[in-house]
């Protein structure tokens, strides 16, 4: 019987056994990193020389920045009076109403009126903008019908919900929230002068401050870890300037989809407005102020569109 211990061949056997990259697979992902390089650096050519796509960038950011400093309370604090909390949610739909009405719809059945869609008369603006509205709303039923994601309050939704760890189901429901911000501030820019641009951005920008503690405190309040909470609130306004230039790239190189994407945007809007926001604000029992917080964000959004623009 041979007790000696083994020899390293079997170690040196499995080791060789493991895959390593060859020279072709390297060159292969070095081809590929250059590619994307590339391509990032023409994207962001493209978007420095298009005045319209810049400034949606810079007015998607700076919403960006206020949710993120909407979550630094959470660092310090954990407790969010409920009440305080649904005051917010009606305040964020206050702004975006008046975001809808001001920025979005009114300026689109003044430039359908403009470019002559079907005619140019009003009934026509009204028919291409009601339309546009519409499609915003379906899209973003569909979304909500097929993306699986969890409210705050009313639980898991969704085809796949029951098979995604809650974390992401929380990311899901907040990018819901934040595309059609971000392609508001977008089409807004395409479709408005500066000033009225700038009120619509600066409006979403002033919601999105209590729309990410409200997203930190959820966080915390569901088991999660502090900094995992303040990390997913900031990052939940970076599909902002993503949307803003997507929206802003489409449509400001098409007269003809101007209308089109000014209606889209306040539709989808109006969508989680009217399916998310004003539900989650009522469903405590704090309804007196949720809907006060509804029409100071309206008023408060008002005044900075028709002053500015």
């Amino acid at each position: 019987m041979n007790d000696e211990p083994q020899p390293p061949q079997a170690t040196f056997a499995t080791a060789r056994s493991r895959p390593t990259p060859s020279t072709r697979e390297w060159i292969g992902l070095a081809i590929v990193t250059a590619g994307a390089l590339a391509l990032a650096s023409q994207f962001w050519q493209f978007v420095r020389s298009d005045p319209v796509v810049w400034n949606a960038l810079l007015g998607g950011s700076v919403a960006a920045l206020a949710t993120a400093l909407g979550t630094l309370p959470v660092v310090f604090s954990q407790k969010l009076p409920e009440r305080l909390q649904d005051t917010l949610f009606g305040f964020g739909a206050g702004v975006m109403l008046a975001a809808c009405a001001f920025s979005l719809i009114i300026p689109g059945l003044d430039a359908a009126k403009n470019i002559g869609v079907f005619g140019g008369g009003s009934w026509a603006a009204g028919g291409v903008i009601g339309a546009a509205i519409l499609l915003g709303g379906v899209v973003l039923m569909v979304m909500d019908r097929v993306l699986p994601h969890e409210h705050f309050i009313k639980g898991r939704e969704g085809q796949l919900a029951k098979q995604l760890r809650r974390t992401w189901l929380f990311v899901f429901a907040i990018a819901l929230h934040n595309v059609p911000e971000g392609l508001a501030i977008g089409v807004g820019y395409a479709g408005n002068n500066g000033l009225r641009a700038d009120a619509l951005a600066t409006g979403i920008a002033i919601q999105d401050v209590p729309e990410g503690l409200v997203v930190a405190v959820a966080l915390l309040a569901a088991g999660y870890k502090r900094w995992f909470a303040v990390l997913i609130g900031m990052a939940s306004g970076l599909v902002e300037p993503l949307g803003a230039m997507l929206g802003a790239a489409v449509v400001g190189h098409s007269a003809l989809l101007l209308p089109w994407g000014l209606g889209f945007a306040a539709g989808a809007m109006l969508f989680v407005i009217s399916h998310e926001i004003i539900p989650e604000s009522h469903r405590k029992g704090h309804e007196a102020f949720a809907t006060s917080g509804l029409m100071l964000g309206f008023v408060l959004m008002m005044l900075l569109d028709t002053a500015l623009g």
